[in-house]
């Protein structure tokens, strides 16, 4: 049988199939944070009840619970799982692909007329697994648009951490940021608090602007109505071409000589 990354990665290139991807868009009904489906318009119940530190937010797709991004991303995190041997490479190449085309639109939303100065990651709950995370190996050395900028600039500090409840303290950063801008990566978006207590941290060190792409934002299918919307998304064709921000825009930023400097670093 073959593995998740097998099924997911098309035949022709090194990047996962855009028809298992989907793409999340802003609408009716859809948190203008994160953009977990909601019942009304406005922010989400977690978005509403937590803190906003991050300048804006942008996850890649949509991952259902139990199904393929999803599970691919649980099998990254558990580098020893063979029926998954590609699972590191196929991330990569997602996070590599998006930036190199929507960093500009993540800039431009985020204020910025230039790229971001400093690029990180979320550590990870477990100090000791933060060390050898997978997603600081995509960042800082997988991935030659983000690699040149990459920093740890952040380490988990030893504040015990409520779960979904924003709190900065969890985070202690490794020096001071003097009005540098930072794009925060993520994999997986829940309720944010990780995302948020983290920007929370870096402006707190001096960081003028955060924002955040997250490579999933998590969605469970059973919750409401959330499966006849989501098969509705599923129609509508993922496009490595386009992101949340130039969908609302109807136009990508192109990126300018910042961004193709950064590959030959």
């Amino acid at each position: 049988m073959s593995s998740d990354a097998e099924w997911l990665r098309p035949a022709s290139s090194g990047l996962l199939a855009e028809r298992f991807l989907i793409a999340p868009r802003h609408g009716p009904g859809v948190c203008r944070c994160c953009l977990n489906l909601t019942d009304g318009d406005g922010l989400c119940w977690a978005c509403r009840h937590g803190e906003q530190r991050l300048a804006v937010a942008v996850p890649i797709s949509y991952s259902v619970g139990g199904e393929g991004l999803h599970r691919l991303i649980v099998a990254y995190k558990r580098e020893a799982d063979s029926s998954v041997p590609h699972a590191l490479t196929d991330l990569a190449a997602l996070c590599e692909r998006f930036l190199a085309l929507h960093e500009p639109c993540i800039a431009s939303a985020a204020g910025l007329s230039d790229g971001f100065d400093r690029i990180t990651t979320v550590p990870s709950a477990d100090p000791l697994r933060d060390l050898q995370h997978p997603l600081r190996r995509i960042v800082g050395e997988r991935s030659e648009i983000t690699r040149g900028r990459y920093e740890r600039l952040l380490v988990r500090s030893e504040s015990v951490a409520i779960p979904r409840v924003y709190d900065p303290a969890r985070y202690t950063p490794t020096r001071a940021l003097t009005g540098e801008s930072v794009l925060l990566v993520d994999d997986m978006w829940t309720s944010g608090a990780s995302a948020q207590s983290a920007a929370g941290a870096l402006l707190a060190a001096g960081a003028s602007s955060v924002a955040a792409v997250v490579l999933a934002r998590h969605l469970n299918r059973s919750w409401h109505n959330n499966d006849a919307r989501l098969r509705d998304l599923e129609q509508l064709a993922f496009s490595y071409e386009s992101c949340v921000l130039c969908a609302r825009t109807g136009a990508r930023i192109e990126p300018g000589h910042w961004l193709q400097s950064q590959t030959l670093a």
